[in-house]
C-alpha cells in the first residue's frame, strides 16, 4: 500500500472572477494583479512543503498559479508540472463569458436550482464527476508507479485501515508529518467542489471532527487550499483508495495579508 498527501488549490483571481463573469473552459484568462498576490501568498504559505508530484489544469489561470506557488517553494521548484485537461473547469456552454446572474436567470426559467442547472453546451455535474474519476484512475496509477515500491512510503501506513486521523494545528504542514509523498493539484472552483463531493459522498472520505457538511461543500475561494491523506491499495484491475482522510477544506488564512493590502 502507498499513503500520500494530496493538496488541492484553486487558481488565483482573474478579472472575470472580480467582475462575476463565468469563465468555464472557453474563456482562458490570466490572473489579475490580486490573483498574482493570492498565488504568491499561497506559495509562501506552502513554501516549506515538498511536493513530489504536481498536476495542473492546462488553463492559463491555473498554470500561472502553480508556477507562482512552485516559484515560492523551497523544495519543489524543480518538480515537473504535469498539465492535464481533465483538471479543467466545468464547461458552462453558452453561459461562458456572461454574468453569473445570467446563469441564475437561465436556471430559474428552466425551473431548476442554479447549482444543478446545465446551460446549453455545458457539462452536467455528473459529467464533471466522471472526468474527475477518470483523472483519479490515472493519478493513482502514476503515484503507485513512481512511489509504490518505496519502503518508506509503504511504511507510512499504520495498518490495513490506514493512518490515524492527523492532528490539525492550523499549520501548512497539517497532516503531512511522516508522509514523504505529497502531490499538489491546481484546478478550478466548480471542478474542486464536484471533486470534494465525490471524495466525501461516494468514496466515504473521513472528515475532521467538528467540520460541518455545509463547510465541506461550500465554494472554494481563489487559492483556497484543501488537503487529503490517501492510502492506495494495489488490485488486479486498477489501484483503489483503501482510505481517504480529509485534513482541512478551503483553508484561506494565507489571504489575510492580501485582503488587507487591497
Amino acid at each position: 500500500m502507498l499513503t500520500f498527501a494530496l493538496t488541492i488549490v484553486r487558481h488565483g483571481e482573474t478579472q472575470y472572477n472580480r467582475d462575476k463573469l463565468l469563465q468555464g473552459q472557453g474563456i482562458d484568462t490570466l490572473l489579475s494583479e490580486t490573483g498574482h498576490k493570492q498565488a504568491a501568498a499561497a506559495g509562501r504559505y506552502l513554501k516549506d512543503l515538498h511536493f513530489t508530484n504536481v498536476f495542473v489544469s492546462n488553463l492559463q489561470r491555473a498554470v500561472q498559479t502553480a508556477e507562482i506557488i512552485l516559484g515560492n517553494n523551497l523544495h519543489s521548484s524543480a518538480t515537473e508540472m504535469i498539465l492535464d485537461p481533465l483538471l479543467r473547469e466545468r464547461g458552462f456552454g453558452v453561459a461562458e463569458g456572461r454574468p453569473k446572474e445570467h446563469l441564475k436567470n437561465m436556471a430559474n426559467a428552466a425551473g431548476q436550482a442554479c447549482r444543478d442547472y446545465t446551460p446549453p453546451g455545458g457539462e452536467t455535474l455528473e459529467q464533471v464527476k466522471t472526468r474527475f474519476k477518470k483523472f483519479l484512475k490515472s493519478f493513482y496509477q502514476c503515484m503507485l508507479e513512481e512511489h509504490g515500491s518505496s519502503d518508506q512510503c509503504s511504511a507510512s501506513s499504520s495498518g490495513p485501515s490506514g493512518p490515524e486521523q492527523p492532528a490539525i494545528a492550523g499549520l501548512a504542514s497539517d497532516g503531512v508529518h511522516n508522509v514523504p509523498v505529497h502531490a499538489l493539484i491546481v484546478s478550478h472552483g466548480a471542478f474542486i467542489r464536484v471533486s470534494v463531493r465525490h471524495l466525501v459522498e461516494d468514496l466515504q472520505c473521513c472528515l475532521p471532527a467538528g467540520l460541518k457538511m455545509n463547510q465541506v461543500f461550500s465554494p472554494c475561494p481563489n487559492t483556497g487550499i484543501s488537503r487529503f491523506i490517501i492510502t492506495l491499495r494495489r488490485e488486479e484491475s486498477d489501484p483503489r483508495a483503501a482510505r481517504i482522510q480529509c485534513v482541512f477544506i478551503n483553508r484561506k488564512n494565507h489571504l489575510d495579508d492580501v485582503k488587507n493590502s487591497d
